[in-house]
């Protein structure tokens, strides 16, 4: 029987694990330089953590988190984010505690049963970054300005940064009664999902993508004009720091999130390069979640960047080197292979990718084995090398050849590849 992965899920090949790299390797420095520590978190967490923040209404605990239950009928699910996470560790772990601010950030998969399409998977990555304990509107700057430096740090242009406030719960049930009234008048033209939506929650008929709901909410009330005074000058303040930052944003007022836990400040970097999946990072303030999870009332805002997406980003623009062994050793005859293998040994442990041959062939099959690695040069040393004491090293590119020194063969060769690169 012949295997394949399951749909939705994927094999990120050699090949491919260049870019995945270099995006972990830029995030932490990113981050680091922000502030932010890494925590680690387990894939699995309890089901009622997920459907208690994110919300029972919403399409991710209603069809698309993956839930089996233990031997105690207990329900367990892959966790399909990360902010949920991070705040049961918080709480679990005393990390208010401390007294500072907690800026954390974690890198990972997440699970959701989507249908599979084009930059959405069912097995997804994501960096999410989540800054616990202050109220902002300063700390949101931070965190937005963190995000847009990562992509600008990336290399990747023409992101754009949509920005909008999902007020409080003082200000947005004015806002959600007018928008029901508007949606209650627009019933014919949703989609059935958000027929229902528009009764239980309506802000998610924002975030549908069948585009004749698009157009009915292009009439909607905006909740700008809703906002309490506290939320209105935490907005107009956030807006002054991205300004005096640099950061270029859009107003949105259409934009919303699509977890039930956000309050106050939202916002979403879209790019138009990947169709309808747009979104390459989102995230929000959830000033209330803490304390919903059982922790003290603290405040807190995050964001996730889409990794996958990131990625087809980056294959776009350029596609990285692939990377070559530095050495191929030709050992020709038992007595020589024993001293190459060692000496492969000790040139790796100084962080050369040196390859060697397994199966003991020829200097012709070991010679079209190197050239199939890509490697430039290669070490050629038989009973005569070794009993001579000078082994042959051989550049690929130029097809010169030249004689070692076998009696200090680690330093030399060390010493001319790293001067070769």
């Amino acid at each position: 029987m012949k295997f394949s992965a399951i749909k939705g899920f994927r094999d990120i090949l050699p090949e491919e694990v260049g870019n995945w790299q270099r995006l972990e390797s830029v995030a932490r420095e990113v981050m680091d330089a922000f502030g932010f520590q890494e925590i680690k978190l387990p894939l699995m967490e309890r089901t009622e953590l997920f459907s208690r923040s994110i919300g029972q209404e919403t399409d991710i605990v209603s069809k698309e988190m993956y839930t089996l239950h233990d031997s105690k009928g207990r329900g367990m699910t892959l966790r399909p984010e990360a902010t949920a996470s991070v705040v049961r560790a918080y709480n679990q772990h005393r990390m208010d505690q401390n007294g500072a601010v907690q800026k954390l950030f974690t890198m990972g998969p997440m699970f959701r049963h989507e249908r599979p399409q084009k930059g959405r998977f069912r097995q997804f990555y994501q960096v999410s970054a989540e800054m616990l304990g202050d109220p902002g509107p300063k700390s949101d700057a931070d965190l937005i300005a963190m995000a847009m430096h990562l992509f600008d740090s990336l290399g990747l242009k023409d992101l754009k940064l949509h920005l909008n406030s999902l007020g409080c719960p003082e200000c947005r049930p004015k806002f959600r009664a007018e928008l029901e009234d508007y949606l209650f008048q627009q019933t014919d033209g949703l989609c059935s999902d958000c027929k229902r939506r528009a009764k239980t929650n309506p802000l998610r008929v924002f975030d549908c993508k069948v585009e004749a709901c698009n157009q009915v909410v292009l009439g909607a009330p905006s909740i700008l004009e809703f906002l309490c005074k506290v939320c209105g000058e935490h907005f107009e303040t956030l807006k002054s720091y991205l300004e005096s930052a640099g950061v270029d944003f859009i107003l949105n007022h259409q934009l919303v999130r699509g977890l039930d836990y956000y309050t106050r400040t939202t916002f979403e970097i879209q790019t138009e390069q990947l169709g309808a999946q747009n979104a390459v990072a989102g995230g929000g303030r959830y000033d209330s979640l803490v304390r919903l999870l059982g922790g003290p009332d603290q405040p807190a805002i995050g964001f996730a960047v889409g990794v996958d997406r990131i990625i087809a980003l980056l294959e776009k623009e350029d596609q990285p080197a692939t990377k070559k062994p530095d050495l191929f050793i030709a050992a020709l005859g038992e007595t020589a292979e024993m001293s190459c293998f060692k000496w492969a040994m000790d040139l790796r442990k100084a962080g050369l990718w040196v390859e060697m041959d397994y199966g003991g062939k020829g200097l012709k099959s070991q010679m079209k084995k190197a050239g199939r690695f890509g490697v430039k040069k290669v070490l050629i040393i038989g009973e005569e090398e070794l009993t001579s004491g000078k082994g042959v090293f051989r550049d690929m590119d130029t097809k010169e050849q030249e004689e070692i020194d076998l009696n200090n063969v680690l330093e030399t060769m060390e010493k001319a590849l790293k001067t070769d690169d």
